[in-house]
């Protein structure tokens, strides 16, 4: 559908940037802090660790009063678990409890609405070593953290966000160093769902809590949505498509949503001898919870074909979210000819995002928060401290365009968050993949003077929310 006019953005819209406590923060072990699995993994050779990141413990209110010169009306960030409870459970540590108190109020000085995801791949290093989410004990851990973050933030913080892209977590967990396999494991695909289940159990749960605690706050989850194109119009292809759908994206809405597996999924996991167990009261609280919202984070689609039965089975998982692969009888992932990439590999499609949102708003009639979405190249600060990064305004202008054609053909939304605020450490490639409107003067092993620097998409960011997303030119 083209539109002759677009309709404007919402008067109240979210516009933002997002962040990750473990990638942004620094002072890993720093005021009581405990490990989590991200402080103590093997780090992807020739990156950096994440013991400064981009320091933003030290330097939150330079970081704030940046995003408030852009003008950002929200901050979506994540609360690092063991800085409030260093073992997971237990002790609480009240300098954790400090920080995010200072945090928060900083960006309520500037207006700026705080968004704060509970879990983001920082599973506390000592619940790890008792099973992480393979033990069903996981999902009361989930709970009471979430419940002492409710008691002391629920009176300032409006938006919460459950676990950040718990599909990517089952699909890569390993990657991103947050999935543990126990050793012996006979049936690795049984182990990983049911792990995902206690997630689901533990983010229905923690839905119901917050409605009960804090009747005026919204809550959603946060899953990485990348609709799922058929390679060619072949019947064969479509239902291929329709299978990764299912497993990659609508098994995590559906019960986000509804509280019910979804029934293409629920059909592979019984072919597999890999359904979960549930214990009594597990169908019960997925049925309870009902999200105000759904957030969710967005890069690029996804292209399949048909795979054939006697296809070379493979894992359950896969690497990072834009690598092929295959599941015999299922589907298998190629590459979509009509788009771009990135330096780094990733297709850029943002039609696509209109296609993703479109879909998704269709399926469940729940506004839309966009918590990621976002660039990942390498920057260079020249001598008179400008980073150039004309790719990047490229990007987010066809990307918002989008959501406007989306919000043009009905799709309510609240916000668009992308990924990020300010550089950070990559999950993959560390320091050198830079997505920030702000520039941080540190390389991978050199933390130089870790000083700030506004990018020209940091002044085009401004310009855009300023005219709440109608002047889009460079």
């Amino acid at each position: 559908m083209k539109h002759k006019r677009l309709k404007p953005f919402p008067k109240d819209f979210l516009w933002g940037a997002s962040s990750s406590a473990y990638q942004v923060e620094g002072a890993s072990l720093e005021d009581g802090k405990g490990p989590s699995c991200q402080d103590v993994k093997e780090i992807p050779e020739g990156t950096s660790d994440l013991k400064v990141c981009a320091d933003q413990y030290h330097r939150y209110k330079e970081d704030i009063a940046l995003m408030a010169e852009m003008g950002f009306k929200s901050y979506r960030f994540s609360i690092a678990w063991t800085r409030i409870l260093p073992k997971g459970t237990g002790e609480v540590n009240p300098k954790g409890i400090e920080y995010y108190n200072n945090l928060i109020n900083e960006c309520l000085k500037y207006g700026i609405e705080p968004i704060i995801t509970m879990f983001h791949f920082d599973m506390p290093a000592t619940l790890d070593e008792r099973g992480s989410w393979g033990n069903p004990d996981s999902v009361q851990w989930f709970v009471d953290f979430a419940r002492i973050l409710y008691e002391n933030y629920g009176d300032r913080v409006k938006y919460w966000l459950t676990i950040n892209e718990q599909n990517v977590l089952t699909l890569s967990g390993p990657v991103i160093g947050t999935l543990h396999l126990p050793e012996n494991c006979t049936n690795v695909l049984k182990e990983i769902y049911q792990q995902n289940h206690h997630m689901l159990v533990a983010q229905a749960k923690a839905m119901v809590l917050c409605h009960e605690m804090l009747p005026n706050a919204k809550i959603g989850p946060a899953p990485n949505i990348s609709l799922v194109y058929p390679a060619t119009c072949k019947p064969e292809d479509v239902i291929a498509a329709q299978n990764f759908n299912a497993i990659r994206n609508w098994l995590y809405l559906d019960m986000a949503v509804y509280g019910i597996y979804n029934a293409i999924v629920w059909s592979w996991l019984e072919e597999n001898d890999a359904t979960p167990t549930f214990v009594p009261g597990d169908k019960e609280a997925m049925k309870n919870a009902h999200p105000d919202f759904i957030g969710f984070n967005y890069y690029n689609t996804a292209t399949v074909a048909a795979s054939d039965l006697d296809a070379a089975e493979e894992t359950a998982l896969m690497g990072d979210q834009q690598s092929g692969r295959e599941m015999a009888g299922i589907f298998k992932q190629v590459d979509n000819p009509n788009l771009p990439k990135t330096e780094f590999g990733w297709e850029i499609d943002p039609v696509g995002f209109r296609a993703t949102t479109r879909e998704m708003y269709s399926r469940y009639h729940l506004p839309l928060l966009v918590t990621e979405n976002g660039l990942g190249a390498y920057d260079t600060l020249t001598e008179d401290g400008k980073v150039h990064d004309a790719y990047r305004i490229h990007y987010y202008q066809d990307h918002i365009r989008q959501i406007q054609e989306s919000i043009s053909d009905g799709t309510e939304f609240l916000g668009y968050n992308p990924w990020s605020a300010i550089d950070l450490i990559s999950t993959h490639e560390g320091m050198v993949k830079r997505y920030g409107f702000i520039y941080v003067d540190r390389d991978e092993f050199d933390l130089k003077t870790l000083d700030r620097f506004r990018k020209d998409s940091f002044y085009w960011y401004k310009k855009v929310i300023a005219s709440n997303g109608e002047d889009l030119s460079e």
